[in-house]
């Protein structure tokens, strides 16, 4: 009997594949219980079958295993409609500061929160075509408002949640004084591949055109560029040596992982419009009650610090 209640066991867990309670663990649970009340193989004294005390005993396991079964499953069901998910898009350079932010929120309320990273018009357009997000962080405020515009997102939850800043980066042994000569060290023989975002679908991107016009250096520089699918495939390229010099975000510049592998010289303010970013909710989402209670604790104290040790500002409201 114990035998049969185990593979009952075994392929009703393994059939539900349960994230908090492993198959293996709930047979051995099962075999427990139905041991406690007395369960066994045994035959009747007579060697054909089982005695009278043995069937009333064996009834009974299989009401006891019966209970067991459904209630596990009645309790791995609400397990699962009550462990809410999230599912965020969001642009490269938040990749370390959304990180942190998710995992307090996850801490406080038990939500997971899952981050794909991108460039903001390669998600937008993923979202689109109907990608299973429920928020979606953007690298400028003109890609959300495009989806609020196509029907795509909710424009009531519009909101700008942090300002980018734009560096020009390079290898911590190169010879190029970046942090004293700015920009201009572009124009050394030796800056053979200059590492930027695509414009074509990232602000980043578009931020380091506007900069390198902004000081009259994109014409002499143009041929020299290397496009990153996104800001943070930019910074790779610079890390990598397959480029010299690169513009990142200062998110990039300044996280954890690249610590004592760059210097940067920090692009100023008026060199290139804005990097205002925004998030939004999306239509589509199944869960917009949690996405709203996200959206909620980005707005708070707790979530605006951690965005400024990152490399962000938070814009004055």
């Amino acid at each position: 009997m114990q035998k049969r209640l185990d593979g009952l066991a075994a392929d009703h867990f393994g059939n539900r594949r349960s994230p908090t309670r492993g198959t293996s663990r709930n047979a051995v649970d099962l075999y427990n219980l139905v041991s406690a009340v007395g369960c066994d193989e045994s035959e009747g004294k007579d060697g054909k079958g089982l005695g009278k005390g043995q069937g009333m005993r064996s009834s009974s396991c299989v009401l006891v295993a019966t209970c067991f079964l459904l209630a596990s499953s009645l309790g791995w069901t609400q397990d699962k409609k009550g462990a809410a998910e999230l599912v965020v898009a969001a642009a490269a350079d938040l990749s370390t500061a959304l990180h942190a932010i998710s995992d307090g929120y996850e801490k406080k309320t038990g939500v997971k929160v899952q981050l794909s990273f991108g460039a903001s018009g390669a998600l937008t357009q993923q979202i689109q075509n109907g990608a299973p997000f429920d928020l979606f962080f953007s690298a400028d405020m003109d890609y959300p408002r495009q989806l609020i515009a196509g029907g795509a997102a909710d424009g009531a939850t519009l909101y700008q949640y942090a300002i980018g800043k734009l560096v020009l980066w390079v290898p911590a042994d190169s010879p190029l004084d970046v942090e004293h000569g700015g920009l201009k060290v572009l124009l050394d023989p030796s800056v053979k591949k200059i590492a930027i975002a695509n414009p074509q679908h990232a602000p980043y991107g578009r931020a380091a055109v506007a900069a390198m016009k902004h000081y009259g250096l994109y014409d002499q520089v143009s041929d020299r560029l290397v496009l990153g699918e996104n800001v943070s495939q930019a910074a790779q390229f610079v890390e990598s040596g397959n480029a010299q010099a690169g513009f990142v975000a200062l998110a990039h510049a300044t996280a954890p992982a690249m610590k004592g592998k760059g210097k940067y010289w920090e692009v100023p303010a008026e060199a290139y419009p804005p990097l205002a970013q925004g998030v939004v909710v999306l239509s589509h989402s199944q869960h917009k009650k949690e996405a709203a209670e996200f959206l909620e604790y980005v707005k708070t104290k707790e979530a605006g610090d951690l965005l400024r040790k990152y490399g962000f500002t938070l814009p004055q409201n």
